[in-house]
This record gives C-alpha cells, sequence and structure tokens, in this order.
C-alpha cells in the first residue's frame, strides 16, 4: 500500500500546551517542524481549569517566557482576570495567577502556530513509531529515531520526534456508570500509539486526573458568595508585555463553601463513584483530589473552598473549582444543588474522572530523550506530570534539546540551583513518582534565588544562545544587570550622618534613629523603608526603571539570606558538575550496596548530583562511588 510520504526535521505528537511550545521551539531554531494534533480544535485547549500561573506555576510561565517561550505572551493577551497571590508572604513565593478566556487563548496559541515560519499543522493521529535497531546486549536493545506513521498510513521521516500526547493515550472519561472511550472534552482518544511504544521497550503507566462540573451562569444566585476581584494593578507574565497593555476591565470570580448536606450525599453515593468502585485503575494526583477524596480524607473539615469561575467574556459557562468529581450525572446535580448559591444550577456539562496512558519518567535523561531510543524525545502529561505550566515548560526543554540533537550541539539541562524547570525536570527523571507531578515552591530548595521576578535574569542568556530570544531582549536585560550592580555599589557607598534632618526624616517613616552614619543600602534593608521611601535624602540617584527598583529592593532586603544560599549552591555544583560517564557500569563498584547498584544501573544519573537524589542512594554509597571515579579517571 502506498501514501504520502514526507521528510522533515521534526514531528511533534500533539498540540496541547507542551507540543505547541515544543514545537514553536524547533521551527523558530531553523528546523523543518510538523505537529500532530487529533483535532486542531484542541491546539492549546484548557479541557479542566480556565487559569495559567498560580503558586509556583506562576514561576514556570516566567521561566518559559525568560527562555523565549510562549504562553506567557498569550495569556497576557487573553486573560480576563489577574492576581499575584502570597503577596504577604516574601518575594520568593509571590506567584502570578490570571484567569483565561479559554477560546481565546486557544484562539490566539493556534494563531501564532499558523504563521510561524517551518511549522506545519496537520489533523491526524499517529499510530506509530518508526526507528532502526543501534546496538543490541543481552537485555537491552537501543534505537534511533527515523520517524511517524498516522492512521492513514502517511510517513514521516524525521531525525527527532517530541511526544506530548497528554491525556489522550487509551484515554476514557468516566461519569458514574457512563464511560467513554474519548479523549477529554469528548474529542478524539489515541488509541494505537501505545501498543507501538511499547514494542521499543518503554515502560507505561495510567494516570488519571478530573474535571468539575460547568454551570449556566443564568442559573447562579451570586449573591449568596463572596465576590473575588482582580489585582488593581496588573503585572504581566512576559518581559515582552508592556505593562499599560495589561490593564483592562477585569471580570470577578465568585467564592462558596461546600457543608454538611453536601457531605452526605457524597457519602451516601460513594459505592456509585468509580473513583471508589475499583472502576479506574490509574493513580491520581494528591494534590488536587476530587470533592470524594477531599470529603474521605478530610472528615473532620465541615466545609470546603468552591470557586465560581468565567470560561470567557462571551460565554455563560461557569467553572465549579475545588468540586471535581466522576459521581453519576444525578448525584452531581442533587451535590451541587447544596452549596449556596447553586440551588438552582443548570448543568452544561458533567464533571467526569479522565484516565490515560503515560511513561515512567525515570526513561529519560535530563534533557527529555529518552534513554534508549536516540531523537526520542517527550514532555508533559504524557511524563507523569499534571499542569499547563509543567507541560508547557517540558515542551519548550524538549524541543531546544531535540533542536540542539539535530544540529550536533550540546543539549541544555537546568539544574536545581537556575530554575523550577530544573527542579520539576529532575524531580521527574530521577525520583519514582506514583502519582501525577505537580510543582510546588516547597519542592525548590533555592527558591529565594529562584525567585519569578528574576527569571529573566537568570534566563535570558540560555535562551539567546540557542536562538529562541531576540538580540534587543538580551541587551535589555544586560543593561539591566548592570544598572542593578551600579546603583547597589553606589547605595553601599553612600553614607548619611546621624544629624537633626536624617534623624527627622526616620521618624516620620516610623523607622528607629541613627547612633552612627548608615549608607542608603543599609537603611533601605529595614523592613518599614525601601528604595523609593528613601528618595527625599537621596538626592543624586539616578532615574531607573521599575523593574531594576524591584530588583534592588529585593537584593539589599534579603541580601543575608541570599548570599546563605548562594554558599549552599556552591556545595551543590561541586557534585553536580562531576559528570558520570554514561556507559559506566555500576556493577563493577563492588562496595555498593547491592539496592545502590540495581537503582544506580536503572537510573543511569548523569552527574553525582543527580545520583544523590535516586531514593535507595544513600551518602555512603555516594562516597564509595567518588571514590569508584576518582581512581578510574
Amino acid at each position: 500500500m502506498s501514501g504520502i510520504r514526507e521528510q522533515v526535521d521534526v514531528c511533534v505528537v500533539g498540540a496541547g500546551h507542551a507540543g505547541c511550545e515544543a514545537a514553536l521551539a524547533c521551527a523558530r531554531m531553523g528546523l523543518e517542524t510538523v505537529i500532530f494534533t487529533v483535532s486542531v480544535d484542541s491546539i492549546a485547549l484548557m479541557p479542566c481549569n480556565p487559569n495559567i500561573g498560580g503558586s509556583s506555576k506562576g514561576h514556570l510561565v516566567r521561566e518559559l517566557d525568560a527562555l523565549g517561550g510562549e504562553m506567557g505572551k498569550v495569556i497576557d493577551q487573553t486573560f480576563i482576570q489577574s492576581k499575584m497571590l502570597n503577596v504577604s508572604k516574601g518575594p520568593a513565593v509571590h506567584s502570578l495567577r490570571a484567569q483565561a478566556d479559554k477560546a481565546e487563548y486557544s484562539r490566539a496559541m493556534r494563531k501564532v502556530l499558523e504563521n510561524q515560519a517551518h511549522l506545519t499543522i496537520k489533523q491526524a493521529e499517529v499510530v506509530e513509531l518508526l526507528s532502526v535497531h543501534t546496538e543490541a546486549s543481552d537485555t537491552i536493545t537501543s534505537y534511533r529515531i527515523t520517524g511517524v506513521k498516522t492512521y492513514t498510513g502517511a510517513i514521516y521521516e524525521s531525525k527527532a520526534v517530541i511526544l506530548c500526547t497528554g491525556t489522550y493515550l487509551k484515554a476514557r472519561c468516566l461519569c458514574g456508570e457512563a464511560i467513554t472511550h474519548t479523549g477529554p472534552n469528548g474529542l478524539q482518544a489515541a488509541n494505537e500509539l501505545t501498543d507501538s511504544l511499547k514494542a521499543l521497550g518503554i515502560e507505561m503507566c495510567r494516570f488519571k486526573t478530573g474535571t468539575p462540573a460547568r454551570m449556566d451562569k443564568r442559573s447562579i444566585d451570586f449573591s449568596k458568595m463572596e465576590e473575588q476581584f482582580g489585582d488593581e494593578r496588573v503585572i504581566p507574565f512576559s518581559f515582552s508585555t508592556d505593562e499599560e497593555s495589561v490593564q483592562i476591565d477585569q471580570v470577578s470570580c465568585w467564592l462558596t463553601y461546600t457543608n454538611e448536606k453536601t457531605h452526605d450525599i457524597i457519602r451516601a453515593n460513594l459505592d456509585r463513584s468509580p473513583i471508589y468502585a475499583g472502576v479506574i485503575e490509574g493513580t491520581g494526583p494528591r494534590y488536587c483530589p476530587s470533592i470524594e477524596d477531599k470529603v474521605v480524607k478530610f472528615a473532620d473539615k465541615e466545609r470546603h473552598q468552591v470557586f465560581i469561575e468565567p470560561e470567557g467574556r462571551h460565554t455563560n459557562e461557569m467553572y465549579v473549582g475545588g468540586m471535581s468529581s466522576s459521581l453519576p450525572e444525578d448525584v452531581q446535580l442533587a451535590m451541587y444543588r447544596t452549596v449556596p448559591g447553586l440551588e438552582h444550577c443548570k448543568i452544561v456539562k458533567n464533571a467526569y474522572a479522565i484516565e490515560y496512558d503515560c511513561i515512567k519518567p525515570d526513561q529519560l535523561y535530563p534533557t527529555l530523550e529518552f534513554k534508549r531510543i536516540s531523537g526520542l524525545f517527550s514532555a508533559g502529561q504524557f511524563n507523569g506530570s499534571s499542569g499547563y505550566e509543567e507541560a508547557a515548560a517540558q515542551g519548550l526543554i524538549a524541543g531546544i534539546n531535540a533542536g540542539c540533537y539535530i544540529k550536533g550541539c550540546e543539549q541544555i539541562v537546568l539544574d536545581r540551583s537556575q530554575a523550577y524547570i530544573g527542579v520539576l525536570i529532575d524531580d521527574l527523571v530521577t525520583k519514582e513518582n506514583f502519582e501525577p507531578y505537580r510543582m510546588m515552591t516547597s519542592r525548590a530548595e533555592y527558591r529565594l534565588l529562584l525567585r519569578q521576578d528574576n527569571a529573566d535574569l537568570r534566563l535570558r542568556r540560555i535562551g539567546y544562545q540557542v536562538g529562541l530570544v531576540t538580540e534587543e531582549q538580551y541587551q535589555y536585560v544586560c543593561e539591566k544587570e548592570q544598572l542593578i550592580a551600579k546603583e547597589m555599589d553606589r547605595l553601599r557607598q553612600v553614607k548619611v550622618g546621624a544629624n537633626k534632618e536624617i534623624q527627622m526624616f526616620l521618624n516620620q517613616k516610623n523607622s528607629s534613629s541613627l547612633k552612627t552614619a548608615a549608607s542608603l543600602a543599609e537603611l533601605i534593608s529595614r523592613p518599614e523603608l525601601s528604595y523609593e521611601r528613601i528618595a527625599e535624602i537621596d538626592t543624586d540617584r539616578p532615574c531607573l526603571p521599575k523593574d531594576v527598583i524591584e530588583q534592588i529592593n529585593i537584593n539589599l532586603k534579603y541580601d543575608g539570606y541570599i548570599k546563605r544560599q548562594l554558599k549552599q549552591v556552591e556545595q551543590f555544583q561541586k557534585i553536580e558538575n562531576k559528570k558520570i560517564a554514561p556507559g559506566l557500569d555500576y556493577n563493577e563498584i563492588k562496595n555498593l550496596r547491592l539496592e545502590a547498584r540495581q537503582k544506580l544501573q536503572k537510573f543511569k544519573p548523569v552527574s553525582v548530583g543527580q545520583a544523590s537524589r535516586i531514593s535507595g542512594v544513600t551518602p555512603a554509597d555516594i562516597s564509595v562511588l567518588l571514590v569508584y571515579m576518582e581512581s578510574h579517571k
């Protein structure tokens, strides 16, 4: 049977948030790229919560943008409400979150893809990966990827393939006893690719996630709920977005709560929930539980928060945040109608659980390339993570590294001290994950250094080096860096005396008086003062951009903590930079404990640092490994 046969550089399978970033990165690196999707209507779809960002996820979007990704730019164009979370806490955990116009976001991202040079969109289901054998041992066969085959028999020969299948592989949606073999939002599932992956020796597992119902806005009584507003002054996600362009009329969200009646209905019908009836095979995300899970696992709680959020400006669909469920339709309606404001609600779309095939990510290098299949990369929920932001971040890194693989240049790995993206990928490929992985600020050891406000200072250079950041953007960051350093140096050198004028000023600002002369930097470090608040006693200061002033304030106020964390990073990088030879046979290291040998042989860490984070590998094992490496230089 003959069919279409085309030659391209890169095939990207899936056009969700991971696929979009991967395809754009490859195309922008000058590679002929084709992105496959089961439906062009599913490009950058938000099948669950209609928002981007949030605690720690906002960091990922900022880092993605600093590297040259697209998500931050598109949400800045299409958000309907924006809020900076955790503002009462330190800057390390400040996180931006924006409510999206779901349809507009998808449309805007699709427009970017459609107009990107070197990028082709193809509506087709990929059913097979094409490859050739490269080497074989008694236990392991290795391959090199050569392309993909679609359901219609078309063959696309390529030098690299990036798998971004999301929740579509052998997906099935469950709503009580009703089970449909579809992907999210009723879209077609991809049912054949799993067999091709298994044939290549890829280990698969089954995860699940869920989504709440969507309500008709006209059936909701908002007078019984608490109105939630956006920030008065909106801060954009993208470092390239003009701040004035995001000062728009925002829409409101609403807060209400479940109660004992809600919980009674859920408890009485647990036997009809696929989760508790044993119908669902997949493991769900612990940090985003269904309402059934909340009621069972937090039995002492009298109520749970419910957020009513609009899906867009031009629709009456409202998202019921905090109440995802797989209960039957009749139970859902009864349950939702016990919530204040939802007594007469009408469901537009039922809540459902979805389970799908994904991989065990310990099969990947930190570059997101498969260890045993050269040229095959993967990203997103297919790697066992959850969330649009986690997916997009992995998509960008997989795209960059697929491009570097083809061009023969060094692939990039962000370590845990460089970026939240580094923490995310390191956790995925190093730790055994038994549930969908979700990014959290607590997972980042160096979070004071990895703030969302300095993502451009940390990562723009890397984006520029791989060709995703323009010369102009890169030069702006270089100048910003110089302005910050120069002004901080000046503030440390300029002293003010303990004279009457200064004491009066400090008294007016509710700040303690000076005993001896102090530098302006020392004054700024006081909690009640800032760069802006000392302006009247600092008459020779230059005129600086707002983002430069923000960095000066943070760096001076947290100076001691930042220095301490930089010392920790120095220690961390000593073992992180000790690379392990790819072919090292751990069975030859006789002094290693059996468990450590097995784990190291399985994970094949690229550095001593990564080896030290593998579960079951002890500090003593690392000492043995270091001695062995030193003696076999």
